[in-house]
């Protein structure tokens, strides 16, 4: 069920964050159970994913060592598991929130499961694909407290999904062609200096994106650029671990565990919030 990696769904308490809603129980309770929903249908697509790619999970150094892979898990209560997931990943929302948001959730499940069977071995489409199961992440958390999510946020979430995605991409490509073994079959499409091309625009369009959001901000104006260091700061760092460092691990333990990148998700978390409640 990969719980590392639920911290992607964060990314629905954008809306209840940027629409000064913090305040407000009953927002706040919509979006936790939006995560929540979010983190039931993730999980069941990997699920569904280890599933469908078991044998090639098998001859990879490190995917072998999966619960399924492994056989520390059966396929049989895998599948049972995944559908109860989806499942109520659907009806909680449909239930205690809204059936837009339930609708959100089914689209990523279905994005999902288009994704395993056939989108990830699309060369650029699979990047693409990530990046907008990150917009639909914000959409839903933003439907679910009845807030409006500014366009440039969107192209902002898009860009910088695009970011990690392609940085993915280089650091599976690098341990490919150290380890002389196939990881992912799209990376046939992919070669280290195209990466590092696409790398350097998204990287560009994520920072310019976000500067133009934060200048004109909806509820602060361009107060909101008191953020942007640490933006900055958490992108140079990002590149900082995967080109000179060469970092290996996942986006989510780099993320999380990093403490360049703790600190710059604090502090951007702490600087929003001063400026959005505290000094509005």
């Amino acid at each position: 069920m990969r719980p590392s990696e639920w911290v992607k769904n964060t990314l629905v308490f954008a809306g209840l964050l940027f629409s000064g809603k913090v305040d407000q129980s009953g927002a706040v309770l919509d979006a936790t159970l939006a995560f929540v929903a979010f983190c039931a249908i993730s999980s069941a697509g990997y699920l569904f994913n280890d599933l469908r790619d078991v044998e090639h999970d098998r001859r990879h150094p490190d995917k072998r060592d999966r619960p399924i892979a492994s056989g520390a898990l059966a396929p049989g209560p895998a599948a049972l598991a995944a559908a109860l997931l989806a499942a109520f990943s659907v009806a909680l929302p449909l239930a205690a929130i809204d059936a837009e948001v339930a609708g959100l959730v089914a689209l990523y499940g279905v994005i999902t499961v288009a994704y395993s069977l056939v989108l990830k071995r699309l060369v650029i489409i699979d990047v693409m694909t990530i990046a907008s199961l990150f917009i639909l992440r914000v959409v839903a958390g933003a439907v679910a407290v009845e807030a409006q999510a500014s366009e440039y946020l969107l192209v902002c979430t898009a860009m910088l999904a695009l970011f990690l995605g392609f940085t993915k991409r280089r650091q599976e490509a690098i341990l490919e062609e150290a380890e002389a073994a196939e990881t992912r079959p799209v990376l046939e499409h992919y070669s280290v200096p195209f990466l590092d091309q696409m790398v350097a625009m998204v990287t560009a369009a994520a920072i310019i994106s976000y500067v133009i959001y934060a200048v004109g901000s909806p509820l602060v104006g361009s107060r909101m650029l008191a953020t942007a260091p640490s933006v900055l700061y958490g992108v140079f760092r990002y590149l900082y671990l995967i080109y000179d460092r060469r970092d290996t691990r996942s986006t989510a333990a780099i993320l999380t565990q990093d403490p360049g990148m703790v600190f710059a998700g604090a502090t951007w978390v702490a600087t929003a919030f001063a400026v959005l409640y505290v000094f509005d």
